[in-house]
């Protein structure tokens, strides 16, 4: 029973700490957060810091200050757009938004959408950033 107890709770601190560093890391998703979790908990870290890299992998690095600078100040053309969906980090935007492609980043499109300018990722239409 204490065996147990003791392999649950490295487990869990094998799975914050390795949460911690994929969120301010640059190495993403189940490898990441499974090497992480080897070095600070063995294998049982690898298995669950494996977890934890697949969910926080989804975490987006933020744009260059400069993309966000150009979204922030491009004009509002006719790419506004009104959608009944809320507008989430992480989400593709409907098919029914049009996107517009970044000058001189091809990485990121960006579009207006319920009078939100947001940020993303053009192949997978996903929200990268959005700007109040």
């Amino acid at each position: 029973m204490l065996s147990k107890l003791i392999v649950g709770a490295a487990a869990a601190a094998a799975l914050m700490s390795g949460v911690a560093f994929a969120q301010s890391s640059t190495v993403n998703g189940a490898a990441g957060g499974a090497v992480t979790g080897a070095i600070v908990g063995g294998p049982v870290g690898a298995a669950v810091g494996g977890v934890a890299g697949a969910i926080v992998g989804t975490v987006i690095d933020p744009p260059p200050e400069k993309v966000v600078t150009y979204v922030r100040e491009a004009p509002a053309s006719s790419t506004r757009v009104v959608v009944k969906e809320k507008v989430v980090v992480g989400q593709p935007l409907p098919q029914t938004v049009v996107v517009t492609p970044v000058p001189e980043n091809s990485k990121y499109s960006y579009a207006i959408v319920n009078n939100e300018r947001v940020i993303v990722e053009p192949s997978s239409r996903k929200v990268i950033q959005i700007i109040n």
